[in-house]
C-alpha cells in the first residue's frame, strides 16, 4: 500500500515538473531578456522588481531537472548526494526570494496610485536594487538550514542520513531544530508578505475604484490583475507554509507536505502572466515573437495573404 502511494505520489511530482519546466523555462527567459534590455534603457522600479523575480524562477527552473530525475526513480535520490542539500537550498530558498518580490511588486503598484508624486520624486533605481539584494540575502540566509540539516546530527539506524533519501526523512533531533525554523518560515517569509500584499492591493483597488477618469477597462485589468495575484501568491504559497504550521504543531513532517510543494513549483509558470500583464513592454516582446513564428510557419505551408491574415 505504501509503495502503491509513494509511486503515484512519484508520478505526479513527475507530471508537475516536467509541465512546469516545459512551460516556465521558455515563459521565464523570454521575460528575462525583456527585462534586461529595459534596464540597459531607462530601468524604472518595477523592471527591475519583476526581472529580480524572473531570475528567482530562472533559477529554480535550473534546478528542476535535479527533481524530476528523483521523481522518476520513484522519490530515490540516485545523483551524486552534494547535489542534493544544494538543490534543496536552491528549491526553497528561491520559492520564499519569489514571495518577497511578489510583495514589493505589491508594493510598488500600491504607492505608484496612493502617492504618485512623492513616489516617482524619492523611489530611485538604487533604492530598489539594495531592497533586492537584501531579499536575497534574507531568503539565503534564512534557507541555509536546508543545506545544513542533512549533515546535522545524522543517524544512521534512523535511515536519515541514507544517499537514497534526498531531505525527506528526520530524526527526532533534526525536527526538534527543523520544525520551530519551518515555523519561523511561515510567519516571517510569508505571513507577514501575504498581508502586505493584501493591504497594498486592497488599497490599490480602493483607489482604482474612486478614479472615474480611469476607463473602464483599464479600470477592471487592474483589479482583476491584483486580485489574480494575490489568488497566486494564497494557492501556490498558503498550502506549503500550512504544512510549517502543522509539522510544529503535530511534531512531525506531515506526509503531504511534498504534495503541497507541487502548487509552489507551478508557480513558476504562472509568474510569466503576472509578468505579461504587468508590464507593456513584455507584451510587446511576446506579440513581436508570435508575430514572428506565426509568419514562418505561414511561409512554410501557404500564402501568407489567404491563411494568415495579419493580428489585430
Amino acid at each position: 500500500m505504501a509503495t502503491t502511494m509513494l509511486t503515484s505520489h512519484s508520478q505526479l511530482v513527475l507530471f508537475v515538473s516536467i509541465i512546469t519546466f516545459l512551460i516556465g523555462l521558455p515563459a521565464n527567459a523570454l521575460a528575462f531578456w525583456t527585462f534586461s534590455r529595459k534596464l540597459q534603457q531607462r530601468p524604472l522600479p518595477i523592471d527591475i522588481l519583476l526581472l529580480n523575480l524572473t531570475i528567482s524562477d530562472l533559477i529554480f527552473l535550473i534546478f528542476l531537472p535535479f527533481k524530476i530525475k528523483e521523481a522518476a526513480d520513484n522519490m530515490l535520490w540516485s545523483l551524486p548526494y552534494f547535489l542534493c542539500p544544494l538543490t534543496g537550498f536552491v528549491f526553497y530558498s528561491t520559492i520564499y526570494t519569489s514571495t518577497f518580490f511578489l510583495t514589493a511588486v505589491s508594493v510598488e503598484r500600491y504607492l505608484s496610485v496612493a502617492f504618485p508624486i512623492r513616489y516617482k520624486q524619492y523611489c530611485r533605481a538604487l533604492h530598489v536594487v539594495v531592497v533586492s539584494v537584501f531579499f536575497w540575502v534574507l531568503s539565503s540566509l534564512n534557507l541555509s538550514i536546508v543545506y545544513i540539516m542533512p549533515f546535522y546530527n545524522p543517524d544512521t539506524s534512523n535511515g536519515s542520513s541514507s544517499p537514497n533519501d534526498c531531505y525527506r526523512i528526520f530524526t527526532p533531533n533534526q525536527l526538534r531544530v527543523l520544525l520551530p525554523v519551518r515555523l519561523e518560515l511561515c510567519l516571517v517569509m510569508f505571513c507577514i508578505p501575504f498581508l502586505i500584499s493584501c493591504f497594498c492591493y486592497i488599497n490599490f483597488i480602493c483607489i482604482l475604484s474612486r478614479r472615474p477618469h480611469l476607463s473602464r477597462r483599464r479600470r477592471l485589468r487592474a483589479i482583476g490583475l491584483a486580485l489574480g495575484t494575490l489568488l497566486v501568491f494564497a494557492l501556490c504559497f498558503g498550502p506549503y507554509n500550512v504544512s510549517h504550521v502543522v509539522g510544529f504543531i503535530t511534531g512531525i513532517s506531515p506526509e503531504w507536505r511534498h504534495l503541497s510543494l507541487l502548487l509552489s513549483t507551478f508557480n513558476a509558470c504562472l509568474d510569466p502572466l503576472i509578468f505579461y500583464a504587468t508590464s507593456s513592454a513584455l507584451r510587446s516582446t511576446f506579440n513581436h515573437c508570435l508575430t514572428g513564428l506565426r509568419g514562418r510557419f505561414c511561409l512554410r505551408h501557404c500564402s501568407i495573404s489567404r491563411c494568415c491574415p495579419p493580428l489585430v
